[in-house]
């Protein structure tokens, strides 16, 4: 299979270069296009005003993986490897490992979501895995986990393009009890800016704060019909997935219309629009 691997955390990054390894040494043909620095909650911007440039890479990589370094954004590295660096469009988009969990909103500012959401806007399916912390953890079961997913065609949807969200759970192979077809779930932030003085006396802003994994569901928020209500209610969300320690497999969209609220709209009229512009 003709893979192309980005990240948002740099071309450097041990998850990414242990996922490249990992899916060439299963046989696959493998291109690398990543970030020159680390690009995190980057979301899907792109660079327009200036040049985007690319290296190519030859001293981290085995011979066998071709690797560029790009100094635009994650999706610029997406758009440039099929509009430019590769010479055949590939079957799949893989963009991680992810250094930490891209969870529930988390998903609105990733880089390496929106990496794999390019391939997906292009058409291509695309898998956007990310390994749940900065610190702990090995990212060998993540690796096997893709490499066992893009084994067999019957279980990965290359039919249609679709991204599969994957977070896997930051513990040893052995206690990971599987996977799990999941939802978006909730994660909130405690946000705070950090006022400092730079050695000018000027003042400036750090955004510090953390993560809080909430097990609340989001569903009633959704205003979806009862029955499509009560259908994903069955489903668990990724967050609780992670915390019971399974793998979790959230399919994503770049749709954003929200559907209950648009039925709502336009069949029950609730909001009454002017009919023209005075």
């Amino acid at each position: 299979m003709n893979i192309l691997i980005s990240n948002d955390d740099g071309i450097f990054a041990l998850g990414m270069r242990t996922l490249a390894s990992a899916l060439a040494a299963a046989g696959h043909r493998v291109t690398v296009v990543c970030p020159d620095r680390e690009r995190s909650a980057t979301g899907h911007g792109l660079t327009m005003h200036k040049p985007i440039r690319a290296e190519m890479i030859e001293s981290v990589f085995k011979d066998d993986i071709e690797a560029w370094s790009c100094s635009g954004t994650p999706a610029d590295c997406v758009k440039l490897a099929l509009g430019a660096l590769m010479t055949t469009p590939p079957d799949v988009v893989v963009s991680g490992i992810n250094h930490g969990a891209n969870l529930g909103t988390d998903v609105v500012y990733s880089g390496t979501v929106s990496a794999a959401m390019e391939g997906v806007m292009e058409g291509i399916p695309a898998i956007a895995v990310s390994l749940t912390s900065f610190t702990q953890g090995s990212f060998a079961p993540a690796a096997d986990f893709i490499c066992s997913l893009l084994a067999d065609r019957d279980r990965f949807p290359l039919a249609r393009p679709m991204l599969l969200n994957v977070n896997v759970p930051a513990v040893a192979a052995a206690e990971i009890k599987g996977a799990k077809i999941t939802r978006q779930g909730i994660r909130r932030y405690f946000d705070q800016f950090e006022k400092r003085l730079d050695p000018r006396g000027k003042t400036y802003y750090w955004l510090a704060g953390e993560a809080v994994e909430d097990i609340e569901d989001p569903l009633p928020n959704q205003g979806w019909p009862p029955e499509l209500t009560q259908a994903m209610a069955a489903i668990p969300t990724d967050v609780q997935a992670i915390r019971d320690r399974y793998i979790s497999v959230t399919p994503l969209q770049y749709n954003l219309t929200a559907i209950g609220d648009l039925l709502d709209l336009a069949q029950g009229q609730r909001l009454l629009l002017p009919e023209r512009l005075e």
